[in-house]
């Protein structure tokens, strides 16, 4: 770890310092920058990668609960968060292992049955069931009221008919938690939760997805797919709920990876800065490097401050709507410059296929639109802001 002042920030506490140092020395000893797997060797590679981070306990961070092997009764947002960063900056294959076993199975440990927790959450800690979170539709990604899949109440279960799409471990999860209109009310109400099992009848991959930063992704096709009462997540009509709350604590940690991204390409810049020559001078002898090189640093540093803060707020058990907001947006977008101005560094090695800034390029791009795009989170931040306004009793 190039830089850990910022873990004696009083947003974080001693247990958090010892995690970070501890995963920083078993990431630099597991991972090896080896290239991006393309098709089924990205599925392989992710199984592998879920296995090594449950045998290496990280996993155990993830899910809430020591009886479900939980390292803690709640799901510590900081920690989270210093994990995905660390992470990161290493691997953004295990970057993603790690948030999806914690988003895919975050529902259940907020709204789980007993019963739930038990048969779902120890295997996600130690690594042996891959987990995935099934919200976003054709028609329906930020706007999750627009929903079209539907859950049918029958008999003692439901049958679900309609698609999920840009479902990340689609293909090689072991279960998914679905989200689906089982219409108790219109819009965002009328939404219930269920978990389904990768090998449940009706449930099929209907297509794989390739993107720039490889993953499992897919879209999956539900027909007349039956699920027990059981399997159902909370109370019917409280999907949406659900949904949002498991964002909430997930939502800080995609800025937390984009900081780790940004991180890595910083380090990597700096390092070419000192070692490359021109003109009989370093190149981080030239004003102009070092002034590409302030921006960069400030922009990490306002970067964490707000993913920590935003993090420190949700452990606290203050709502951090527009915290997380504002952490996404900024660490995000920062992190995009960053990477680009790393690139610009470098010329072009930079560019050199499968180069760390060249693989960060393509792992950056992508989280300034999951879970929620930049666009959205800017207008959450400012009907946050005009809501807080209206509500003062000091207003004009």
């Amino acid at each position: 770890m190039a830089d850990t002042r910022y873990l004696d920030w009083p947003f974080l506490e001693p247990h958090h310092r010892e995690l970070a140092l501890a995963l920083e020395r078993w990431a630099a000893e597991n991972f090896d920058d080896a290239p991006h797997a393309r098709g089924r060797a990205t599925d392989d590679a992710c199984r592998a990668l879920v296995k090594r981070l449950g045998s290496g306990g990280w996993l155990r961070h993830a899910v809430g609960g020591s009886a479900y092997g939980g390292i803690a009764e709640n799901v510590d947002t900081r920690s989270i968060c210093l994990i995905r960063e660390i992470l990161a900056r290493h691997s953004g294959l295990a970057d993603f292992a790690f948030a999806m076993q914690g988003l895919g199975s975050g529902a259940i440990t907020l709204h789980g049955s007993e019963a739930q927790k038990r048969r779902y959450l120890g295997r996600v800690a130690e690594g042996s069931a891959i987990a995935a979170f099934a919200l976003s539709e054709p028609d329906a990604g930020s706007d999750v009221a627009a929903m079209q899949c539907a859950a049918r109440q029958e008999g003692d279960g439901y049958v679900l008919n309609g698609e999920k799409t840009w479902i990340s471990n689609g293909g090689i999860a072991d279960f998914y938690v679905v989200f689906a209109r089982s219409g108790e009310a219109p819009g965002s109400r009328g939404i219930t939760a269920f978990i389904v099992d990768a090998d449940t009848p009706g449930l099929e991959i209907a297509e794989r997805i390739e993107v720039i930063a490889p993953h499992p992704l897919a879209r999956l096709h539900f027909t007349n797919c039956r699920v027990s009462a059981a399997q159902r997540l909370g109370d019917a009509g409280q999907g949406f709920k659900i949904a949002m709350r498991t964002l909430d604590i997930f939502r800080t940690s995609v800025a937390a990876a984009a900081l780790g991204f940004a991180r890595r390409a910083l380090d990597e810049a700096v390092q070419h800065a000192i070692s490359r020559r021109m003109f009989n001078h370093a190149l981080a002898d030239f004003q102009l490097t070092q002034a590409k090189l302030a921006d960069m640093a400030a922009a990490i540093d306002a970067s964490a401050l707000l993913v920590y803060r935003a993090a420190w707020l949700r452990d606290q058990g203050r709502t951090v709507t527009k915290e997380a907001a504002m952490a996404k947006m900024l660490a995000t977008e920062s992190a995009q410059q960053v990477i680009d101005a790393a690139v610009q560094i470098l010329g072009a090695r930079g560019v050199v296929s499968e180069a760390p800034v060249e693989r960060l390029y393509r792992d950056i791009r992508a989280l300034r639109i999951y879970e929620g795009a930049t666009e959205v989170q800017k207008l959450i931040i400012a009907r946050e802001l005009l809501k807080e306004a209206t509500a003062s009793p000091d207003k004009n």
